[in-house]
């Protein structure tokens, strides 16, 4: 499989630094489509912070990744579902974390959760 990151500088607006444009994917033979997750621990129990639940999304992503024997260098699109606007930074951050050096294309939405103790969750695609 190949990914290519697609992200022309002409006659569209600038990517931030930790995103790009698009990602082109070539012989893949499996997509996996990841559901909104939250940062619920085991027993369903959100983190008490806003850091607390990054890390426990991020490490339930891993986990489902991991059922499908894929890693976070799988993912080839990312949305984030913000309680808030000002979590964006925080969810930058453990975003950039968790990909490493990689940049994929991502959205960031303010949205008002399910539950109003959920601050964060996030989907992912992957491919592999």
């Amino acid at each position: 499989m190949e990914m290519i990151v697609r992200n022309p500088v002409e006659n569209v607006y600038p990517t931030g630094p930790d995103w790009v444009h698009a990602m082109e994917v070539r012989g893949a033979e499996r997509l996996l489509f990841v559901s909104g997750t939250m940062g619920l621990d085991p027993a369903g129990v959100p983190g008490a912070t806003l850091e607390a639940q990054l890390e426990l999304i991020w490490s339930n992503i891993r986990t489902i990744l991991g059922s499908a024997q894929m890693t976070t260098d799988n993912i080839v699109r990312l949305t984030s579902y913000l309680r808030d606007a000002s979590y964006a930074e925080a969810n930058a951050r453990a975003r950039c974390g968790a990909l490493g050096e990689r940049r994929v294309p991502t959205t960031a939405i303010v949205v008002q959760t399910l539950e109003s103790d959920w601050l964060v969750e996030i989907e992912v695609v992957a491919a592999a």
